[in-house]
């Protein structure tokens, strides 16, 4: 098997750091080869805070998602995330020399280059440059303008950002746990390919990943991206709240939550109570199920009423047929989808990465938890199908641009390096 068959999707969370192998089937499905994680010490709220921890979480996923696929790891698709990715909406334009040639790709590649030269705050790099419409010569609505003629060939663009020094850790963690980043994509568009369909992109569709440390938002409607953000709000803030509301340790704590907490106080009755062991021989404590979801639910709100929030400042909000798709582990929480429907007042499921998934090998990646890591995986096979139609100069959308932020990165390590 080449290693051109496979791709390691390497999902850097604040709770886990995921490692999975997956390669392409004759239906094209994928099928899991491996998946190791590990406990996620160095990364909080989707930023690098320890490099020797995360570093040490990374050789430990990488390791064990090795040992069941039977391949040795080198090159990832990493995802990145935190409070800093901030998305924004521009046009850009470039005036064509004659209306006699037919557009070509290289029209579309210099309008998306173009992009990359805005002024940005200091510290900040472009990560995405999403085409979402062209228009040329006034003529608007344009999805494929290759082939076509024209002078004024414009776009709408929907740009992602982030900080320099943010990605700067994370290739660092990777290098020296013995990786090298191909590609670095934002973690709620992976999620969104892992979970959403074509039609709910159509129709206009909120996708909200609930990770440990953020909760990350895109908004689709009419196939293209409208809207992006992250929220530095996540499960783990829920779990510490739990630990100080009930006076009980954090692991303690994340085992009442995962195994009986629910995001709906109303659904617990009175005398539902659980029993948690004492610390060094004292008396166990006893915790009521419902005290436990009047905790979890108004951590809950608080995380909905952000994402609300953000519909509403998207200009979305009337446009979402298809509502709201939960994904991400905290996603888990019993009646998290009903509390979504409740706050919003729009349709909400759950949304498993299931759909793209070889039959009867979904297993453990088939949780809602991994739909980052999945949709990493994917987003790698639509990356090597995107080079390949360049090449034939079909492609115009959906590209995953790195050479404008992931260069200088590396330019940055050998700059570094010449100076030591």
């Amino acid at each position: 098997m080449t290693s051109s068959e496979l791709i390691v999707g390497l999902d850097i969370g604040s709770t886990k750091i995921a490692c999975i192998v997956g390669r392409k089937n004759e239906y094209g499905k994928i099928e899991i080869l491996g998946l190791g994680k590990s406990n996620s010490l160095g990364v909080s709220r989707g930023v690098v805070s320890n490099i020797q921890h995360t570093v040490d979480s990374m050789r430990a996923a990488v390791k064990e998602a090795e040992q069941q696929s039977g391949v040795a790891i080198k090159v990832v698709n990493a995802g990145i995330a935190g409070q800093h990715i901030r998305s924004l909406q521009h046009r850009g334009n470039i005036i064509r020399n004659s209306i006699e040639e037919e557009i070509g790709q290289q029209d579309i590649d210099m309008l998306i280059e173009n992009m990359y030269k805005l002024v940005l705050p200091p510290g900040e790099e472009i990560i995405h440059v999403i085409p979402q419409e062209y228009i040329i010569d006034n003529e608007q609505g344009i999805r494929e303008p290759i082939g076509m003629s024209g002078i004024c060939l414009e776009a709408n663009f929907h740009i992602i950002t982030g900080q320099v020094a943010a990605a700067k850790n994370i290739e660092k963690c990777a290098t020296k746990a013995g990786l090298e980043i191909t590609e670095m994509i934002l973690e709620p568009l992976a999620s969104a390919e892992a979970v959403l369909s074509k039609e709910e992109k159509e129709a206009g569709v909120v996708l909200v990943d609930i990770g440990g440390g953020t909760t990350d938002i895109a908004i689709f409607q009419d196939n293209i991206i409208r809207h992006t953000a992250v929220i530095p709000l996540g499960g783990n803030i829920i779990t510490e709240d739990i630990k100080e509301g009930c006076s009980i340790i954090r692991s303690q704590a994340e085992a009442l939550k995962t195994g009986f907490g629910s995001s709906l106080a109303s659904e617990n009755k009175d005398d539902e109570i659980v029993s948690i062991p004492g610390l060094k021989g004292r008396e166990p404590k006893e915790i009521s199920l419902r005290n436990l979801a009047h905790i979890i639910q108004a951590r809950m709100e608080d995380i909905i009423e952000h994402v609300y929030y953000e519909i509403k400042t998207s200009g979305f909000e009337k446009k979402l047929i298809a509502g709201v798709v939960l994904t991400g582990g905290g996603s888990q929480l019993k009646h998290a989808a009903q509390l979504a429907e409740f706050i919003t007042g729009m349709d909400t499921r759950i949304g498993y990465p299931n759909e793209h998934l070889a039959q009867n090998l979904t297993g453990e990646t088939g949780s809602p938890m991994h739909a980052t890591g999945v949709g990493l995986v994917i987003k790698g096979f639509q990356n090597i199908e995107n080079k390949k139609k360049k090449k034939q100069g079909i492609v115009t959308q959906g590209r995953n641009f790195k050479n404008g932020f992931l260069s200088r990165i590396k330019q940055f390590f050998e700059d570094e390096d010449s100076n030591t």
